[in-house]
């Protein structure tokens, strides 16, 4: 039985609490079910003034906070690697010297060096919290951040809410979910998937364009088809299930059909200089497709940058195959990351987009302090850094800081659930406004006892 005077309080973001409602049939003696009042009360959870976008690069392998934003030169040779610390734009706040361009523009940026948890040191685990804020537990899997905004705003026009690119996150080693769909709010709410590469030459996004074999016939007969079979399942059609099949087939074919969509997707139209620019890579070329997204109308562009650990070069650098070792993070994966993620910036800046649109670069984990017999660092969930800035964010701030091995938070340690609550506060929503979970249990956005990060906000 659901019970909405349960004793631990929650507040709605309009200053309700379930107390305020004696029981769930006396709603449903004035014609309004817990689906109709948790929708009423969706456009109330976030302030209408703040219109937000957010770019959140997922940085799949776990940066060596140590090797990249969180150096340590004063630490003994097998903690402090082989990269020195260079100066940046604002005084005091240093990065290691393969990331060149990014000290350029720490005053568009902070840094949290003070991220931690507690869970077990695998990749899945980190994915799910630093995309949802918790760790799935129980059966119920939560919502990207992404896909909470999908829930709670919805698209502009045609051009669907969320994106996620070039493809999902994949074999990392766990064999759990990664914490990149809706979970328990529905497929209806999933990502947009690209599911190709935008660096490739032959790309197109094919879900947008309907097979050429399929003329408008064949499309009008297959729409008519699938009302007969409604008409017989008249039971299933009035389920929540029939509902969100609707509303996910009606968002699929507008999107198959738009040709603002399509516009949007394709990357082609870009000049030559301006690809050049981010890189022909297609971490590159997913950075600059995200910039000409937002542009367009998507409101939360999720980009991996890799899509496994295994057999590629990554942030994952154990130092062994099918690894990584740190001097390829030096001459491939920093490289080509500093250049993206640099040019974004510039050119959200210098289209006037940044003022309304927060980046996000985040792994999910650090690396051991001390580097292993293989040349590489292991897992740590200890503590790491993560970079994020635009939108409401201030830039040159740089929160907690990692003890002098970078072993541990020294001061103001940061949670995962803490990053996703100031993600979800900078796009304007009460980050405790609930939604409603599987049985149509409450869920608050982030658990009560977790706040946004005041220092950036």
């Amino acid at each position: 039985m659901i019970r909405l005077d349960a004793k631990r309080p929650a507040r709605f973001c309009d200053g309700f609490t379930r107390r305020d409602f004696l029981h769930a049939g006396t709603l449903s003696l004035l014609g309004l079910g817990l689906p109709e009042l948790f929708a009423a009360r969706q456009a109330r959870c976030a302030d209408p003034s703040r219109d937000v976008n957010c770019i959140l690069i997922f940085l799949v392998g776990g940066p060596s906070h140590i090797d990249t934003w969180d150096p340590k030169p004063h630490a003994p040779e097998e903690v402090r690697g082989p990269f020195k610390p260079i100066r940046t734009k604002v005084p005091g706040i240093h990065v290691t010297e393969i990331f060149p361009r990014l000290a350029r523009y720490t005053d568009k940026i902070s840094l949290i060096r003070s991220v931690y948890h507690t869970a077990t040191a695998v990749h899945d685990t980190g994915h799910q919290l630093m995309q949802t804020g918790r760790l799935f537990s129980g059966g119920i899997q939560y919502p990207h951040v992404g896909c909470i905004l999908s829930y709670l705003r919805g698209p502009k026009g045609a051009i669907p809410p969320h994106v996620l690119m070039p493809k999902p996150i994949g074999p990392t080693g766990g064999n759990m979910p990664h914490g990149q769909d809706a979970g328990y709010l529905g497929r209806a709410y999933d990502p947009f998937v690209l599911n190709a590469d935008p660096n490739d030459p032959n790309y197109r996004v094919r879900d947008l364009l309907p097979p050429e074999y399929v003329s408008a016939v064949r499309v009008r007969r297959r729409r008519r088809l699938r009302e007969l079979v409604e008409q017989s399942l008249r039971g299933f059609e009035a389920s929540p299930q029939a509902k969100q099949y609707d509303d996910a087939f009606r968002q699929a074919y507008t999107l198959m059909t738009s040709r603002e969509a399509r516009e949007a997707f394709d990357i082609h139209k870009e000049p030559d200089s301006v690809r050049d620019r981010y890189g022909r890579t297609r971490f590159g070329q997913c950075c600059l497709l995200a910039r000409r997204l937002i542009e367009r109308g998507v409101r939360f562009v999720t980009i991996n940058m890799f899509e496994t650990v295994f057999n590629e070069v990554t942030w994952d650098i154990h130092g062994s195959r099918p690894f990584t070792d740190i001097l390829q993070m030096k001459d491939e994966v920093a490289p080509n990351f500093d250049r993206a993620f640099t040019t974004l910036i510039e050119e959200l800046v210098e289209r006037g987009l940044y003022e309304n649109t927060m980046v996000i670069a985040m792994g999910e984990f650090g690396r051991t302090p001390k580097i292993n017999p293989a040349g590489g660092r292991d897992h740590h969930p200890g503590v790491w850094t993560i970079l994020l800035g635009g939108g409401p964010l201030r830039g040159g701030v740089v929160v907690g800081e990692s003890d002098e091995l970078g072993y541990v938070p020294k001061s103001r340690p940061v949670t995962p659930a803490e990053v996703v609550a100031t993600i979800l506060a900078g796009l304007g929503f009460d980050v405790h406004h609930e939604l409603p979970g599987p049985q149509s249990r409450p869920i608050p956005l982030v658990d009560y006892n977790v706040q946004p990060i005041r220092e950036l906000l």
